[in-house]
């Protein structure tokens, strides 16, 4: 079989859940608090993937206004029974100190493209939700992590097995089936019945660089569970040179030639800092089954190199996109939180049109439609038309993690009114959200006419670039460190910002009158360049 190179999703694709159906390969990946919910990808080869959905699109399905930086969907895990698809995806409204707040939902359709249903509550115990379809009794049981804020003797205090069914809800009792190992931070878990045992598949270790995939297995569901005899299928906790770290967090599935394959979460970090800022990327390993325990071949170490049935078209990675808007925004893009986008975006006149609202950042409605940076090293530019009256009213074009790590090249007023350019960062800012201005001096434009954006990644390092209507492009600023634009500076502690680095547009009117920015366009062009680590 030909060989691929990991990620097969390349960017923030994160904990990967994998279902066979038909003869086509579907994985869904979480989103947080980018919007529309849950992005799932298709496949017939293993090999190229293309996203066919986020389903998870409308208020009555998912809310996330208020949410912080990191919360809102995590985890999602896709099935297929009963003539119908199943999703399970976890809503985190609180993750920082001793409490986490998640609710825990399930929706349904009859194809993977909808309708989807409407939301099922089904419990708010923990998080990192699964469905398992016991085929051999009808049977439906949900499995979650549960979370202990009194740490007795953790915080992560095990994995929760409870039956339920689709017209009662959750039955019976509730056990903690699972307590996981000395490595702790128990998540992730995805049931399986094979040969007359259950499987219990989690992750551990957090999702940082002592990540792991876990597995157990017992006679009876209910437990006891024994422990694989590696304990640990899957790791690069003690590789550190391995070209993909973090790994774990994974799924399995069987193709039809009976061959097994785990995705998993990865990460490939730049700098001597070690910052993944394509964030949690989708990879996947051969396995094979020995004496009724998994192994993954070559592991526990992933492999870079991954023998599976298809051939992977580069050219579609590595092909510039341009964006127009005709008639609807791009799939490729997502924005923030708010399931009422018309408030923050419309398109209008072959044109994408940012409707002011709150500051960058903002975790209640901000005006951001962005894309996820998939390639170490890239351009982006758009064309923007914007009239500021003052300073409070600013637009332009950002490099976007978070509220407390972006760079934002705006167009802006002084308080007189002229316009003029106007560079802001956040830098590492958590917890205070503090701005910095990189620039000595503000770049005074004409009082009207449009503006060419640009910006050059080249691995870690960013430049912003700017043009006046018949000009050429030039610098504007200093070139700045792509790399803080990555889950190891999002803001938080270790395990604590799960996201990746985002490219796109904003727009902001503190004066609340909804003051409108207009792009006619926007580039992504994939580069090549010495600092990218793709072999290695």
């Amino acid at each position: 079989m030909p060989q691929i190179r990991n990620p097969i999703l390349p960017g923030f694709n994160a904990d990967p859940s994998i279902l066979l159906h038909n003869g086509t390969y579907y994985i869904a990946t979480s989103t947080f608090e980018w919007y529309p919910g849950v992005q799932i990808h298709s496949s017939t080869d293993l090999a190229n993937w293309s996203l066919v959905t986020r389903p998870l699109c409308r208020a009555s399905q998912l809310d996330m206004r208020g949410n912080p930086d990191s919360c809102g969907v995590w985890a999602p895990c896709l099935s297929f029974a009963d003539g119908r698809f199943w999703l399970v995806y976890t809503d985190v409204k609180r993750k920082d100190g001793s409490f986490k707040d998640a609710h825990n939902y399930i929706v349904t359709a009859p194809a993977i493209t909808g309708p989807w249903s409407e939301r099922m509550h089904v419990n708010s115990s923990g998080f990192d939700p699964s469905l398992f379809h016991d085929a051999a009794t009808g049977k439906k049981w949900f499995v979650n992590m549960l979370q202990d804020h009194r740490r007795r003797p953790r915080s992560f205090a095990g994995i929760a097995l409870q039956e339920w069914s689709l017209e009662k809800g959750l039955i019976g009792q509730r056990k903690n089936v699972f307590a996981g190992t000395e490595l702790d931070l128990v998540e992730g878990p995805h049931l399986y019945k094979r040969n007359g045992y259950f499987y219990l598949l989690t992750a551990e270790g957090g999702t940082g660089y002592d990540h792991a995939c876990t597995v157990a297995r017992s006679k009876d569901i209910w437990g006891p569970y024994e422990l694989h005899p590696d304990k640990y299928i899957l790791s690069s906790k003690d590789s550190h040179w391995a070209a993909l770290q973090r790994a774990g967090h994974g799924d399995i599935v069987e193709t039809p030639e009976g061959k097994t394959y785990l995705v998993h979460l990865s990460g490939r970090p730049i700098t001597q800092n070690r910052r993944c800022v394509l964030g949690r990327e989708t990879s996947i390993q051969e396995a094979e089954w020995r004496d009724d325990w998994l192994y993954v071949k070559n592991g526990p170490v992933p492999s870079l190199f991954v023998d599976v049935p298809g051939t992977r078209d580069e050219s579609v990675y590595w092909a510039e996109k341009r964006y127009t808007f005709e008639r609807e925004l791009h799939q490729d893009f997502q924005w923030l939180r708010t399931p009422e986008h018309e408030r923050i975006f419309k398109i209008s006149d072959d044109r994408l049109v940012l409707i002011g609202r709150e500051s960058i950042g903002s975790w209640f409605e901000q005006a951001l439609v962005a894309r996820r940076q998939t390639h170490f090293s890239f351009d982006a530019e758009t064309v923007i038309d914007f009239a500021p009256s003052d300073e409070r009213q600013f637009a332009g074009l950002t490099a976007y993690y978070c509220r407390y790590n972006f760079f934002y090249l705006t167009i802006t007023a002084h308080s007189d009114g002229e316009r003029e350019l106007l560079i802001m960062s956040s830098e590492g800012s958590w917890p205070d959200g503090k701005l910095s201005f990189p620039m000595q001096d503000p770049v005074k434009i004409p009082t009207a006419g449009k503006v060419k954006l640009a910006l050059t990644v080249r691995g870690a390092e960013g430049q912003f670039w700017y043009a006046l209507e018949g000009q050429e492009l030039a610098k504007i600023g200093k070139r700045w460190d792509a790399s803080i634009l990555s889950d190891e500076c999002g803001g938080h502690h270790a395990h604590g910002s799960f996201t990746g680095a985002f490219v796109g547009v904003a727009a902001s009117d503190l004066n609340g009158q909804a003051k409108e920015a207009k792009f006619d366009y926007f580039v992504y062009r994939p580069v090549k360049h010495e600092t990218d680590r793709y072999e290695i």
